[in-house]
């Protein structure tokens, strides 16, 4: 199973520019996860006789959002984050990142796993969110895939969980290429890269990381100096899966070629 998770910030834009379909026809992914569509799935202008596809939009127009394109069909959706996970760390109504507005999160469910597509609210170029990145929407998201994975309730089974999408964070000094200039600021902060720790420390693996060491390896850059054509760049964009997954995964890329975006696609076989 091929599963690709790409910021295509803005739907509508990558169409336009004539790489959306033919990408999708190139790499056949079995199930492609899009963060940051910026529209409602009525607006989208494309159509892919293949797959299933499932959005959860913003209320805002032209913002966030997220989709998952699939050629099996799911035996459940779920839009945002439950509301009991939504309402313990205070992610309520107009709350930055609330999931049940800014269609932040989307979950679809398969006879054997779980695959979860996120687009993680920035900190700011200010830094005023990241008291809401650390204590809330952090936790909250990863309180839900530990709860997808080990149920609470026994009104269902656990299953094991991949999650990808734009993470708004770099993880370690490797992922980056000027650590140095950017340590402390958005998107390299102590508190950001300590979400994305947690999330290891819970048993989730970061499946580019099971093959591929060291810095240089990207999938976002900014449009400013030429930043893409330099490699310029910060890694942001993850896939991730349940331990018991992680020895199953085959291959782990980054489709750095593939243009249309500011971010560029990111790809597990399993």
């Amino acid at each position: 199973m091929k599963i690709i998770s790409w910021n295509v910030n803005g739907i509508r834009a990558v169409h336009k520019k004539g790489l959306f379909v033919p990408f999708v026809e190139k790499y056949q992914p079995d199930i492609l996860c899009l963060p940051e569509t910026k529209a409602e799935q009525h607006q989208s202008p494309i159509d892919l006789p293949d797959y299933e596809e499932y959005w959860n939009s913003a209320v805002k127009k032209g913002y966030s959002g997220t989709a998952i394109f699939t050629k099996t069909k799911p035996l459940s959706i779920v839009l945002g984050l439950p509301e009991k996970i939504s309402e313990k760390f205070g992610l309520v109504a107009d709350t930055y990142g609330d999931p049940r507005t800014e269609g932040r999160v989307i979950t679809a469910e398969f006879k054997d796993f779980y695959v979860v597509t996120v687009y993680t609210p920035n900190a700011k170029d200010d830094l005023s969110r990241i008291p809401l990145r650390h204590k809330q929407w952090d936790p909250a998201f990863l309180a839900y895939v530990k709860e997808l994975e080990n149920p609470s309730t026994s009104l269902r089974a656990g299953k094991p969980v991949i999650f990808c999408g734009d993470l708004n964070v770099a993880h370690t000094p490797d992922d980056l290429a000027r650590p140095k200039e950017n340590e402390g600021l958005k998107g390299f902060t102590k508190e950001e890269r300590e979400g994305i720790q947690q999330m290891i420390d819970a048993g989730f693996v970061d499946t580019f990381r099971i093959f591929t060491k060291g810095p240089g390896h990207y999938t976002w850059w900014s449009h400013f100096a030429n930043a893409r054509a330099r490699n310029i760049g910060w890694r942001i964009d993850y896939i991730f899966v349940s331990a018991g997954l992680a020895k199953k995964v085959k291959k782990a890329e980054i489709l750095s070629e593939v243009l249309g975006s500011d971010h560029c696609p990111v790809l597990v076989e399993i």
